[in-house]
């Protein structure tokens, strides 16, 4: 019997053999050290030790763990790979050109369940746990689903002080937890990874004084609270704070056993903490394996359901992802952004325009989950980005890995 070459590729990958091709920069990305993780936590970002790091982070900080669900959900593989095609720099492209253009570390598509397709450069194993920096702030507003439903949070119109008393007469404690999470506290703070900018202001803060400190650092708002989307880490560490708040124990202890374990997690993730106070560093630093990323897409394809049993509910799932659910000034098509108006936002959540709902978690350097839940389409990228845009540098990454997603659903329906 014949084996197709994509199924002979995939068998390849799973027995952890190199793909047939040079990825982007490995040299530089430290190919010759073995991918070497960083000495220190501050070097994390530098390119010789970016992969390593990047996939290594809870082996650099303290951390917390979300253990392995007692009931893993199996993701089988499809007996073929379809043909992907994307168009982008006036070529046809295919995953493999992707993977030797681009700096991902994995590259995951599932439909309906099931792995169609999976790629991986830098020796990127599957039991690796990965960084998701930004990608995490859309798990906070999952816990805070939950949270919500259990009857911990009453409201999302109360305000982040009411749950977090540390957060007392300082701008975040006066802001309703809505508006913190859709990023429109109103706060004027510049988030563009510079080492100058406000996150950085905040961030030195949180490390010598503990996370609820740093709010008291952002005093000024630039906008009426609820009106403007200005991105800001802070807002999901303050939103982190209130959820521990809330229930009285920790992000990796609630998040794993109302969500983390119940969609069926094959691997214990990890969530770095603040070695000040225990606190999580709720607006970045979970780390998990490629295929519990892709469990996590499959929830938020099937809103919020494993095997027809609700883990969190459609509605919240929907306040979170729809853009129609979404103040105008915060829809796809009319929310600035860099000077875009592209993409929405939600709940902590990024939103695609299109003909239906798809949505995104995103984080720097590259990491997505990108879903459809019409056609229970999920991809999963991992990455190392040249930079934390992933577009500054010329290499365009953001713009091509939205080529890719817009291939790939054209071959199960239309965008």
């Amino acid at each position: 019997m014949m084996t197709s070459a994509p199924t002979l590729l995939c068998l390849a990958l799973a027995l952890g053999q190199a793909p047939g091709w040079a990825a982007p920069d490995e040299d530089l990305l430290g190919k010759s050290a073995g991918y070497p993780a960083a000495p220190r936590l501050v070097q994390v970002f530098q390119e010789a030790y970016r992969v390593g790091s990047f996939r290594a982070m809870d082996s650099l900080s303290p951390h917390c763990t979300l253990p392995a669900s007692a009931q893993p959900l199996p993701l089988p593989q499809a007996a073929r790979e379809p043909a992907f095609r994307y168009q982008f720099d006036g070529k046809t492209l295919t995953l493999d050109d992707y993977m030797q253009r681009q700096r991902a570390t994995a590259l995951l598509v599932l439909k309906d369940g099931q792995i169609v397709a999976e790629r991986s450069n830098y020796d990127t194993k599957p039991e690796h746990r990965l960084l998701s920096n930004s990608m995490a702030k859309t798990i906070v507003a999952l816990g805070m689903g939950k949270a919500l439903e259990d009857g911990h949070i009453r409201s999302l119109e109360d305000t982040a002080a009411e749950y977090e008393p540390k957060l007392g007469g300082t701008l975040y404690g006066q802001t309703k937890i809505i508006n913190l999470m859709r990023m429109a506290s109103g706060a004027r703070f510049v988030e563009d990874y510079s080492g100058k900018d406000d996150l950085a202001r905040f961030s030195q803060t949180t490390r010598l004084q503990g996370n609820a400190a740093g709010a008291r650092v952002i005093t000024e708002r630039a906008a009426p609270e609820g009106t403007l989307f200005n991105y800001a880490s802070a807002e999901t560490q303050m939103l982190g704070l209130v959820l521990r708040g809330a229930t009285g124990t920790s992000l990796c202890q609630y998040i794993g056993e109302k969500i983390w374990q119940p969609l069926g997690a094959e691997s214990p993730a990890t969530w770095l903490t603040n070695p000040v106070d225990g606190t999580e560093q709720a607006a970045g630093n979970f780390n998990a394996t490629v295929h519990d990323y892709a469990r996590l897409g499959l929830l938020l394809a099937n809103d919020g359901q494993r095997d027809g049993k609700a883990i969190i509910s459609r509605e919240y799932l929907l306040r979170m992802t729809d853009a129609n659910q979404q103040p105008p000034a915060f829809r796809p098509g009319a929310m600035q952004n860099k000077g875009s108006t592209y993409v929405g936002y939600g709940l902590q959540t990024w939103l695609w325009p299109g003909s239906h709902r798809r949505f995104a978690l995103l984080g720097i350097y590259g990491q997505s989950i990108m879903v459809d839940p019409e056609l229970k389409l999920v991809v999963v990228h991992m990455a190392v980005a040249k930079d934390a845009s992933g577009d500054a540098s010329g290499t365009h990454m953001g713009a091509e890995r939205d080529a890719l997603w817009r291939g790939v659903v054209a071959r199960y329906g239309n965008w």
